[in-house]
């Protein structure tokens, strides 16, 4: 494989009750972070300066959006403004990335 093309599906990496995060990509105004979050962990409320959305690979879950809580699951996408208050909590093993922009 070339540096041009990823396979997420070969990065997804679960760890035993953590959260692991790796940026795949990071261009002047823009940068792609992969998220794996094992079963039961949680990421607290957080507020972005850029606007950005969350695209779920895998799992389950709780995505609260500016107080609005939204069930997620593969192929779901979410649109975050700026300075959007979100958190999300993994009901089972799950995957998203976020894409943030300028």
């Amino acid at each position: 494989m070339t540096d041009d093309f990823k396979s997420i599906n070969e990065m997804i990496n679960y760890s035993s009750g953590g959260i692991i995060s790796k940026v795949i990509f990071k261009g002047k105004d823009n940068q792609i972070t992969l998220f794996c979050m094992a079963k039961d962990t949680d990421i607290g409320e957080y507020t972005s300066t850029k606007e950005g959305f969350v695209y779920v690979i895998d799992g389950e879950g709780i995505f609260n959006l500016d107080g609005k809580d939204i069930s997620i699951g593969p192929g779901i996408l979410i649109q975050m403004d700026r300075n959007a208050k979100h958190s999300i909590i993994a009901q089972e093993n799950t995957s998203f990335l976020l894409f943030l922009t300028k």
